[in-house]
Parts: structure tokens; sequence; C-alpha cells
């Protein structure tokens, strides 16, 4: 159980980093990474509008350390675009909502975020 602080209220934190990040839907692929992500979700910049509710497959390359060893997993999962907005330097930032991912790939992504969660502020919602 990780311990919350004032800044943080998040069941599940999020960082701001950046992983490759493939979002596939109707025959479209965009390539991409993320601006930042966590267990449950990832936000990231696309150049073609996706709506609210569109189903999509998310792979990402997430690199691990283990036993002082980098390896890097490919993780693919089902999400639905969240929010979608104007972006100021062109296209769209979308935010990406995991809800089809099993136990393992979630600890896994959790384990990659927790890499980082004292070396940086974390996100409010």
């Amino acid at each position: 159980m990780t311990k919350k602080t004032g800044f943080e209220r998040r069941v599940h934190p999020r960082i701001e980093q950046r992983l490759a990040l493939k979002v596939a839907v109707n025959g479209y692929d965009f390539i991409t990474s993320t601006q930042n992500v966590s267990c449950v979700g990832a936000y990231c910049h696309i150049n073609k509008y996706m709506p609210p509710f569109t189903k999509v497959m998310v792979k990402l390359d997430l690199p691990i350390i283990e036993q002082n060893r980098s390896k890097h997993l490919d993780l693919q999962c089902r999400g639905v675009v969240v929010r979608t907005e104007d972006a100021s330097s062109g296209g769209f930032n979308i935010a990406i909502f995991f809800d089809h991912i099993n136990d393992s790939q979630r600890n896994k992504i959790s384990q990659y975020v927790s890499q980082f969660l004292s070396q940086q502020p974390s996100l409010r919602q």
C-alpha cells in the first residue's frame, strides 16, 4: 500500500514520462509517445481528431529495471478515449483509459511508474 501525500489524490498515480506508444483504431495506426502515464491510462498527442468514446488498441514500449538490469516489455491492451483536446501546436491531445488490461500488465506499468515517483512531483486530476 502506498502512503498518500497531500499532493497525490489518485489511487493510481501518473507521471510525466515519454514512452513509445502506438494507438490503433479502425485500421489506422498512430505512432506517438505518452506525455504522462499511469497504470490505468495515458495522455498523448496525435495528428487526427479522435472523438471521446472511441475504442482503441494501445501498445506501450515499457522499459523496466529489475535487479539492476534494464529490459523492455511490449504491453498491448484495449482502451477508450475519454478526452480529446485541441493542441495549441496543432493536432490533438487525447486521454486514453485502459479498459481491458490484465493484472500482470497493470502491475508492470505500476512498477515502471514507481521508479519515478520520488523523482518528480505528481500530477493532479
